[in-house]
């Protein structure tokens, strides 16, 4: 893949972004090599290698649901604006 300034005037109209001379010449070298990069992974034997799906090979690791440290009703409503002994009371949202 050949990094000229078309490409990079190109991306940089797609990314809406405003790029400076200086910053061209950034852009134009990183992605030489990142093109490099990448084609330095393509000559890579990968016969007989197994498409990675997950990062591992254990399942997903679930722990128990439970309720630890709970604030007790009359805590958690005491510095509500407005509530009934149970609930917070807000304003009803109409549809329209």
């Amino acid at each position: 893949m050949d990094i000229n300034s078309e490409l990079i005037l190109r991306l940089e109209k797609l990314a809406n972004l405003q790029l400076s001379a200086p910053e061209r010449e950034r852009l134009s070298g990183d992605l030489g090599k990142i093109v490099d990069m990448v084609n330095q992974l393509q000559e890579v034997n990968t016969d007989g290698v197994e498409p990675l799906v997950y990062l591992s090979d254990r399942g997903a690791v679930l722990r128990e649901d439970i309720a630890h440290h709970q604030l007790p009703v009359a805590a958690a409503l005491a510095n509500a604006p407005q509530q009934d002994g149970t609930y917070f009371l807000v304003p009803k949202v109409s549809k329209k």
